[in-house]
């Protein structure tokens, strides 16, 4: 509460005086348990209670302050464009390349077909943790460190896509195809026009799943990222708990928006995800 006199806010307390009376007074200064108690109305008067003879005023109110205050104190724009050029980017090269090796498995024969997808489906058995030395070899040569590329290609082609739409490719008619075929039509085009608008709704479960993977990935992005510039927001919340002190309005304020983008893509695309996985696993 504002108090003439007084440059910043005083926190209200509810103080019971050595007379016996209550009153709502604001607290100017304690030293160790002693506190020294001011009247809002008449800040002139000041009192010495110990800090067990009163109770906190609670106020609830929205603290905006906490959310514009975070654009103005930290590089948060910084941060979030990061994380939303991680994010699309590399959602768009996923479905992308996961699409075209689906669509490979699914609709051309050729030897070893099986054993291709079997062994893309085996690599989900080998626990991520253990090729993180490996790709950060790999981004190190190709001068990918503190890039947000290094973040966005080791991990663009996923089996579990793969296995989600070749599964639901497998649904649409050959006959389609081949139709197209005889008017014509170029593999690419039968790709574009025909196949991904049919397995639209597998394209966007794994849209979903690419977005919160990436939205929320912690561990890769600490690993090859090590310039402030460059953080996510992720790393940009781990970052603000410090040693000694944390500024935990900042923090959860932070967490709020970085919560809601990631909220917002599942809102609007939770009903492809019912459909989208149960027509994958007919054939």
């Amino acid at each position: 509460m504002s108090v003439p006199g007084f440059d910043n806010p005083l926190p209200l307390f509810r103080v019971k005086l050595p007379d016996g009376q209550e009153r709502v007074m604001a607290e100017a200064r304690r030293i160790g348990i002693i506190a020294t108690m001011v009247d809002p109305k008449a800040p002139g008067e000041e009192a010495r209670v110990n800090i067990k003879d009163r109770q906190r005023v609670r106020e609830f109110r929205l603290a905006t302050e906490n959310y514009t205050d975070v654009f103005g104190k930290f590089a948060f724009a910084r941060f979030l464009w990061n994380t939303v050029f991680i994010t699309v980017i590399a959602t768009l090269i996923t479905v992308l390349i996961n699409a075209m090796a689906a669509f490979a498995l699914s609709k051309y024969k050729f030897a070893g077909q099986k054993w291709v997808f079997l062994l893309i489906i085996s690599t989900l058995m080998i626990p991520p943790t253990i090729i993180l030395v490996p790709n950060f070899l790999v981004v190190a040569e190709l001068g990918l460190l503190n890039s947000l590329w290094g973040v966005i290609w080791p991990a663009v082609a996923t089996p579990t896509g793969v296995f989600l739409l070749r599964q639901y490719m497998l649904t649409i008619p050959d006959e389609l195809l081949d139709a197209a075929r005889m008017d014509h039509a170029s593999e690419w085009r039968i790709f574009w026009r025909i196949v991904l608008p049919l397995a639209a709704p597998a394209i966007a479960v794994l849209t979903i799943f690419s977005v919160m993977w990436r939205w929320n990935d912690f561990l890769w992005p600490l690993i090859v990222l090590s310039k402030t510039e460059n953080f996510t927001l992720q790393l940009a919340l781990n970052a603000f708990q410090g040693e000694l002190t944390t500024e935990w309005h900042y923090l959860l304020a932070m967490t709020v928006i970085t919560l809601l983008p990631i909220t917002l893509v599942f809102a609007f695309l939770q009903k492809h995800i019912t459909t989208g996985i149960a027509s994958s696993g007919v054939k």
